[in-house]
Order: C-alpha cells, then sequence, then structure tokens
C-alpha cells in the first residue's frame, strides 16, 4: 500500500528514511507467503459472533485489485474464525472486523486487521445472505446477527482510476455494478464489480474475462 519501503540490505535503510514521511517507523519483516486471505467476523452486544468465508484477496501495485470467496480449506477457515474470535473478544468488539492473513503452508500469520466493515468483504452484498454492511448495523444496533452462509461462489473486482463506460452493459452480463460516485483520480477506488456463481471453476472464468474486457 501507500507509505512503505522495501528494505533488502542495510544500504536502503537511508533511502527509504528520506522518502517516507517524517514520522515514527514500524520495520516489519518479509514474509514469502502462499497467498493473502481475509477473514471478516461479527460480534453483538450480546457476544454472539459469526464469521463470513474466508475471501482470497490479489493485489496490484499496492492495491487490492480482486477478492474470491469462499476460499477454504476448512482447517484454515477454523483457525481464522479462532484468531477472529480471540480478538474480537480480548477488545470486546461490537461490529464487522477484518483480519488480513498471510497463508504459509498449512500456517496463517496476521499481517493486519481493520476495525470496520471491510474492503475485501465488499462480495458480500451479494454472495452472502446477510451483508457485512447490514450485520455491522444489526450488531450496534442490538439486532439478531444475520446469517453468513455464501450465495455460492462470489468474486468482486475493484475498479481503480476510471469507471467502466459500459455499466448497463455489465448489468446484462449478470455483473452487480456499485458506483461510489467519487471523482476519479489514478489509484482511487472508484467503485467494484460483483459476480456471483454455482461454480468456482466458472466464476474464476467470468472474472479473467471481465479483467480483460476492462483492460486491467
Amino acid at each position: 500500500g501507500k507509505g512503505q519501503y522495501v528494505v533488502k540490505r542495510a544500504a536502503d535503510v537511508a533511502d527509504a528514511l528520506r522518502t517516507l514521511p517524517n514520522k515514527p517507523l514500524i520495520a516489519e519483516q518479509w514474509v514469502p507467503f502462499d497467498r493473502e486471505v481475509s477473514a471478516i467476523g461479527v460480534r453483538s452486544r450480546d457476544g454472539t459472533e459469526v464469521f463470513y468465508p474466508l475471501t482470497a484477496n490479489q493485489h496490484r501495485n499496492g492495491i487490492l485489485r480482486r477478492s474470491s470467496a469462499p476460499a477454504g480449506p476448512a482447517a484454515l477457515q477454523s483457525l481464522a474464525n479462532g484468531y477472529l474470535s480471540t480478538l474480537l473478544r480480548h477488545l470486546d468488539y461490537v461490529g464487522v472486523l477484518a483480519l488480513e492473513l498471510f497463508v504459509v503452508g498449512e500456517q496463517l500469520l496476521a499481517n493486519e486487521y481493520a476495525p470496520r466493515v471491510h474492503n475485501s468483504g465488499h462480495w458480500t452484498i451479494e454472495g452472502a445472505e446477510t451483508s457485512q454492511f447490514e450485520n455491522h448495523l444489526r450488531a450496534v444496533c442490538g439486532m439478531p446477527l444475520g446469517p453468513t452462509t455464501p450465495r455460492g461462489h462470489a468474486g468482486m473486482l475493484n475498479l481503480i482510476g476510471a469507471m467502466p463506460n459500459s455499466q448497463e452493459a455489465l448489468r446484462d452480463a449478470g455483473v452487480f455494478v456499485h458506483d461510489y460516485g467519487k471523482t476519479p483520480r489514478s489509484g482511487r477506488k472508484l467503485g467494484h464489480l460483483t459476480l456471483v456463481d454455482d461454480d468456482a471453476a466458472s466464476l474464476d472464468q467470468r472474472l479473467q474475462k471481465l479483467e480483460i474486457m476492462l483492460g486491467s
């Protein structure tokens, strides 16, 4: 993302200090991970917890480009839910919380967490029985949490820098278009597209075709 510098040797430290903002910095270990996933959970006022399926993320130039769910397997899902539950209870948190994790073999290493609805969970609007947005409001308002069951397989593409010209054609092709109404700017997330399919392989093919069509 932004405000980062990859240090590969001792000589890079001086360049990093000149390039980055003049404020306290954090040094993080470089992790050779297999992939990144997001674990998204919700905790209500009475302590009830529900969890969404793991979401697989793909980044480009440090910006989230594509997410798809469910991203199992069951063992990783169980491990992620356990980490999320520990975090939610420790913070006495109410609402949606997202935990980004690196998959390293059969391990999950925490990268960062976001105490809010998260971009990697936007697929839940069409792809889950209850979206992360609705469940966040339900949690904060003291209402019962809704089911997080996925409606098949869902994929999301962020629209970065520009919106597609043929939004109606996309909708006709079964693509859900979300326009945030933001002023276009290089590197800015202006909206996202969501696809839902009964089959994971079919979803992946449709997402690839969509990326080609968008020229991204």
